[in-house]
């Protein structure tokens, strides 16, 4: 099993910046993928940001490009989410997502239990 844990949410203006952090430990080891995902009250859980470590390809949606930033290292046990200009519709509560991927197996996915990130005007 892998365990996540966020870290870093909290209260910050628009416009202003924020870090968040995951940590990841037990069979990190055959992770195939990292990202971040948030959810607002009434909205669908969406993707922020996430990072193949098979390919170091990244992946944002246009609501976050340019102003988002993931980051990892290489023992995958650690994830940073970079958050410059955050506006008033990036307030959520931020996941921490991490998956597995084998042939024959399966997807084990992995969630970290959240942080709330409010951006003020």
């Amino acid at each position: 099993q892998v365990q996540l844990r966020e870290s870093g949410g909290g209260l910050v203006q628009a416009g202003g910046s924020l870090r968040l952090s995951c940590a990841a430990s037990g069979s990190v080891a055959r992770l195939s993928s990292m990202g971040w995902y948030r959810q607002a009250p009434g909205k669908k859980r969406e993707l922020v940001a996430r990072i193949s470590y098979d390919d170091g390809i990244t992946e944002y949606p246009d609501s976050v490009k340019g102003r988002f930033t993931i980051s990892g290292d290489n023992t995958k046990t650690s994830m940073a989410l970079q958050m410059n200009n955050p506006k008033l519709e990036d307030t959520g509560v931020y996941y921490c997502d991490a998956y597995d991927l084998r042939i024959g197996i399966g997807r084990n996915d992995y969630w970290g239990q959240g942080t709330q990130v409010t951006v003020s005007s």
